[in-house]
């Protein structure tokens, strides 16, 4: 059963955080980063429980085909749904695009969606290994999701908005060639894509992320206010600033959840010319 699985799937999260020696050291280097002030006892703790709660999303993860309309509401509930309504009205049919990122059970959050009605598209990057990228499609695909691959995505998201969809994209990745904003203590090379999005079409950006409830089987959809992005005459000074608010939203949700977001990712890899890289 799920609540079971979900126990089980965080023990096995906290084996792997003692195992997972090369990943752990870049996530204690992210969070040295990210928290300067707190101590080493505290930033083991912070990854301690973000491998449990991958854990935790694994064991979700096998019974997302148990899911369905009317169990749902058991699991997945709306936090700001206000905020979502404004961006309704703010779009006036232009679509919404949706500000997110790795964190909390992301692959959930589209999934919860559609189930409440509400299907989504998804800016995502396949999976190297085709046969896991098969298995997170099937469950991405649920209840008439869609899901856009991030190489040359800006054709099918301009056609998606000019139908009224909402378009997720992440914005919680390093990229080779980005513009670099600040994400806590240190400066990330970020992707201007949603920016260039949202000025280009005028669609409100809508942040929302997955919150679990504590240690439980129970999530939020938390929704938090839309922006409007307004076009300027400094076209890169615009994308820079909208970018950087992007970012900075994340980083709040990171800073209140720490044990929602993916540690171990390289997110500081890219470096602005002449620094060197540090993974």
């Amino acid at each position: 059963p799920l609540e079971a699985a979900v126990r089980v799937g965080a023990a096995a999260g906290a084996v792997a955080a003692v195992a997972d020696r090369h990943n752990r050291a870049i996530a204690m280097r992210n969070l040295e980063i990210a928290f300067p002030e707190k101590d080493l006892g505290a930033r083991r703790a912070i990854l301690l429980d973000a491998y449990r709660n991958f854990g935790r999303m694994a064991a979700e993860w096998v019974h997302f085909f148990d899911l369905d309309s009317a169990n749902i509401e058991r699991y997945v509930t709306y936090d700001g749904r206000e905020n979502w309504d404004e961006a309704i009205r703010l779009s006036a049919g232009r679509g919404i695009l949706v500000l997110t990122g790795h964190f909390g059970n992301f692959e959930l959050l589209s999934v919860g969606h559609s189930l409440h009605g509400n299907p989504i598209a998804i800016v995502q990057r396949p999976n190297r290994n085709p046969v896991i990228d098969r298995a997170v499609a099937a469950r991405r695909l649920q209840q008439g999701n869609l899901t856009i691959s991030r190489k040359g995505a800006g054709r099918e998201v301009l056609r998606l908005l000019r139908q009224n969809w909402m378009v997720a994209v992440p914005l919680d990745l390093d990229v080779r060639h980005g513009i670099f904003v600040d994400f806590f203590s240190m400066k990330a090379s970020t992707s201007d894509a949603l920016a260039r999005l949202a000025i280009a079409t005028r669609a409100p950006v809508l942040p929302a992320f997955m919150v679990r409830e504590g240690t439980s089987t129970r999530h939020r959809i938390t929704i938090l206010p839309p922006i409007v992005a307004h076009r300027s005459a400094d076209r890169a000074e615009a994308l820079q600033r909208y970018t950087q608010q992007f970012t900075t939203i994340f980083e709040s949700m990171v800073r209140r959840y720490p044990d929602h977001w993916n540690w171990i990712h390289r997110r500081w890899k890219t470096r602005p010319p002449g620094e060197p890289r540090f993974y």
